[in-house]
């Protein structure tokens, strides 16, 4: 050899070249100039040190030498088509991990999910609904669906979503039974369920400790779901997604949500996930279609 051979795409363009028989005709098959097909013939006759191809009028005729590794050649291709293959199969047997509160899985937001899968049926995605806040970073989903007050790590990608609001609720049955306070300073006699739990955001809980005495607060919970079912059961009053809220028809708002309550309502990424094309394929799919539910 005459260099050291460096470009296996070379032996695309020397495939191309033998089965079409000119250096035209193969431009036309690979896409790409005809000059830029002759070029890398040279550079692969200079490399191996041989004479590929006998050039006449008639086109491009191979050498005996050029048959003789046309074997090789096939082989070679044979093999990034199965590495191909198996680099794609690797990433359809892989899942997009979403992890978010269960009440975001709602019908509307999981008829996103399947209009994305009708147009890209080898994809797949797992769920994990959680109000636990899952490390990005370290690997423990794709995405996070996430309310938070604070300043998202600056390592992920973010696209916002909304601004969600809170505020407090009680059922009908309690409104019929007690009334409902009118303001965040009229709460003085009524009875309040919450949510607490060290992995999840403390935000909500800490604005009702702040506004209530301990012994107003009845039941505590470490699930949202329970919760929400006690405020409906008229156990209490509690603090809801204004959102959320508007799911359930036995619930009535206290008043207007304080500012103070407000998150942002964020789609995070983590950049290792984001260099997958399904997963930037979904997210540029996902965001606009999920954030006009909550315009």
């Amino acid at each position: 050899m005459k260099s050291e051979f460096r470009s296996w795409s070379d032996i695309r363009v020397f495939l191309a070249v033998i089965r079409e028989g000119s250096t035209l005709a193969a431009s036309r098959r690979l896409g790409v100039a005809q000059p830029t097909v002759a070029r890398r013939i040279e550079v692969l006759e200079h490399e191996t040190g041989l004479t590929l191809f006998e050039r006449d009028t008639r086109g491009f005729r191979p050498t005996d030498a050029a048959r003789e590794l046309l074997p090789l050649a096939e082989a070679i291709e044979t093999a990034a088509t199965d590495f191909a293959k198996g680099a794609k199969d690797l990433t359809c047997a892989r899942p997009i991990r979403i992890t978010a509160f269960a009440g975001n899985f709602s019908a509307r937001v999981t008829q996103i999910f399947n209009d994305f899968s009708a147009m890209h049926p080898d994809v797949r995605f797992e769920f994990l609904p959680s109000v636990k806040v899952l490390d990005l970073s370290a690997g423990e989903a794709d995405i996070a669906l996430r309310l938070t007050q604070s300043e998202p790590d600056q390592t992920l990608i973010c696209r916002k979503i909304s601004t969600a609001r809170f505020t407090l609720y009680g059922s009908r049955g309690y409104a019929d039974r007690w009334g409902l306070p009118k303001s965040p300073d009229d709460l003085k006699g009524h009875f309040f369920v919450n949510f607490q739990r060290e992995d999840a955001s403390s935000a909500l809980n800490d604005w009702l400790v702040r506004h209530v005495s301990a012994d107003q607060i009845v039941l505590s919970f470490h699930e949202i779901e329970l919760l929400h079912a006690a405020i409906r059961a008229g156990r209490g009053l509690g603090i809801i997604n204004v959102k959320l809220a508007e799911m359930y028809d036995d619930l009535v708002r206290c008043f207007d949500p304080p500012e103070e309550l407000s998150a942002q309502h964020l789609m995070l990424v983590a950049p290792q996930a984001y260099r997958r094309p399904e997963v930037k394929a979904f997210v540029k799919f996902f965001a606009p279609r999920y954030a006009a539910i909550f315009r």
